[in-house]
């Protein structure tokens, strides 16, 4: 044991600065920890709306979005294949979209909220492939019909409202996501009608 006299500033000041140390270090390891409970950037984007600009869509152009990882077609329809969706009815396997492939308020001929665009997964529902738009030469893949989607694996066949044709492996109506119309050039893909 030493008779040197006791040094109480060096001490305090031992003390202090080792608490401070110990205390970066919880914060340091704290920070990690608590920020593993958020989820992450792709696990808040699977889930989040998509805002898609549709201004500049011609009549007739198809644009591609994604939502939730898959892909979505936007087509902007011209009045004349909007009056033409009623003329193949009596080809399709769901023409009145019975089954549950889109929101009540797109249960219509159209499958849409505004006639004049088609917004639909781009996922056959046969197997998952991706349908092509076929557009001015669709009369090759059904007799009639000018334009439509012809998923090119196994022949499955759609109309501009993404109902699927009788006598194709498909056996439902593509998807139609929820989505609604915020303003004349925008589309919201994940907000309904009315959720907005």
């Amino acid at each position: 044991m030493s008779n040197a006299p006791v040094n109480n500033g060096r001490r305090r000041f031992l003390t202090a600065a080792t608490s401070v140390v110990g205390a970066v270090g919880v914060v340091g390891a704290a920070v990690p920890f608590i920020a593993s409970w958020n989820p992450s950037a792709k696990a808040k984007a699977a889930g989040a709306p998509v805002e898609v600009n549709i201004s500049k869509i011609a009549i007739g152009q198809m644009i591609r979005a994604e939502y939730r990882g898959k892909p979505v077609y936007v087509v902007r329809r011209s009045q004349d294949i909007i009056d033409n969706l009623g003329g193949h009815e009596d080809q399709l396997r769901d023409p009145a979209s019975a089954e549950e492939q889109q929101p009540e308020y797109a249960k219509n001929q159209y499958r849409s909220i505004n006639p004049e665009y088609l917004v639909a997964e781009g996922v056959c529902t046969h197997l998952g492939c991706a349908p092509t738009y076929q557009k001015g030469n669709f009369s090759e893949q059904v007799e009639g019909v000018d334009y439509g989607f012809f998923c090119p694996c196994h022949g499955s066949k759609f109309d501009m409202a993404g109902r699927v044709f009788a006598g194709v492996p498909a056996p439902l109506n593509l998807v139609v996501p929820e989505h609604s119309f915020p303003s004349a050039g925008t589309l919201m893909i994940g907000i309904g009608k009315g959720d907005a």
